[in-house]
Formats: C-alpha cells, structure tokens, sequence
C-alpha cells in the first residue's frame, strides 16, 4: 500500500515541502517522484498524472490522482484515520482545518515577495507593509491555535497537518530574516529543526542552481544549525 508523491525542486517548492511531509511525518508508506520546476519538464515530468498540473501530486496505492495539497491532506487523513494528521479534540480540529484552509487562500503577499528558499538568509530582505501585514495575520491565527495546547511546540501540541501546512511560512521568516515575536521565533526554530525538515532540506542542496532563482537583496548569512 505505497502511495506515489510526485514533488519539484526541495530548495524552493513550498507545496511540494507540504505533501512530504504529510506522508513523511505519519509514517505513510510512498515513494518520491521529483519533477523538473526549474529545468523546464514540468508538463512531461507529470503527464502520467493529468488531470493534475501542478505539484504537488499524488497518487492512491488504488491509482487514483489526487491534486491539491489540501485535498491530499484530507484524503489521508479519511484514509489513516488513526496515523494522527488531524488533532484528536474535535474543537482543536476545526481550527487546524481553519488555518490550513486560510493558508492555502491567504498571504499572498508574503508568498509573492518571499518565495520560499533554504539555501541562506536574506539578512537585509525589507519587507513591505503587506508582508508585515501578513506576518501580524499569522501570529494572530498561531496564538489562536496555541490558547489550548497542553503539550508541546506545535500548534495543537502533537504535530498535526496544520503543522505541516506552516512549515514553509516559517521557512520564509526564517529565510527572510522577517520580524516576529519571540513566541513565534520559538515555533519557527522548532520547526526548522525538526529532523524531517532538515532531511528535506540537506537533500535539496544536493543540487546546484546557477543562476539562482531567487538572489538575495544584500548581505547573505547562514542558515541557522539544526538539531
């Protein structure tokens, strides 16, 4: 029973971050197919996947392609109704599905000036008072998520798909040196340092880009060590 999750370039497809690590951290069984973003065989790479154009994309252990990341999200969680992708609390639910559904339609603004990259830290990024807007949003909704959060450093204390949906944001205030508080610093560390995102991480650097698609503004630093 192995899923097939077709996936672009690690360094900079943040939808493609989200459907690993959605069968990744729930220990669901799948195989990776990667598709050229950057090298210009996108269409070719997923033709065996129409109607589906865009990644990520997956496909059932039955043979049925699934599109859309929210759509993949609530598919496995139908499927593997014990594995946990949605918190347990039905009220804790209901939010988590309410964040990754603003997370899909929202912050357009933060993921058009931000695109997502794990390669440095833009450390003299400027963002503009959209994004700000848009980082004033995501605190809010995180604080929101957080109020009945008994245990632990995610959203709805054990890791859940809402978690999953947010990685990439945190990838963009940490890749962008972006102002937040330190609360939300703290869940950004905690998730950059998650193992399962720096797996992803280490394996996108295999891969050189040159020219790089997204060249830093100024000053680069390192991106921060993880644990």
């Amino acid at each position: 029973m192995t899923y097939k999750l077709y996936i672009g370039d690690r360094l900079f497809s943040s939808w493609s971050l989200r459907g690993w690590l959605m069968l990744h951290k729930f220990d669901l069984p799948f195989e990776e197919h990667l598709v050229g973003l950057y090298s210009g065989t996108m269409a070719q790479d997923l033709a065996s996947m129409a109607p589906a154009r865009l990644v990520p994309a997956m496909r059932t252990p039955e043979g049925e392609v699934i599109g859309e990341s929210l759509a993949m999200a609530e598919t496995l969680a139908e499927r593997h109704p014990t594995a946990g992708l949605w918190p347990r609390d039905a009220a804790a639910r209901s939010r988590a599905r309410w964040l990754c559904a603003e997370m899909v339609a929202g912050f357009m603004a933060l993921r058009g000036e931000c695109p997502m990259q794990l390669a440095h830290v833009d450390a003299d990024f400027l963002p503009s008072d959209a994004v700000k807007a848009d980082l004033a949003r995501i605190e809010t909704i995180w604080a929101f998520a957080r109020e009945k959060a008994t245990e632990g450093p995610w959203l709805f204390g054990a890791y859940s798909l809402a978690d999953v949906f947010y990685a990439p944001v945190c990838a963009r205030i940490v890749g962008y040196n972006l102002s937040v508080s330190q609360t939300a610093r703290d869940y950004c560390t905690a998730t950059l340092s998650d193992p399962a995102f720096g797996q992803w991480r280490v394996e996108g650097l295999k891969q050189d880009y040159n020219p790089f698609p997204y060249p830093p503004v100024g000053r680069i630093t390192d991106w921060p060590a993880q644990g």
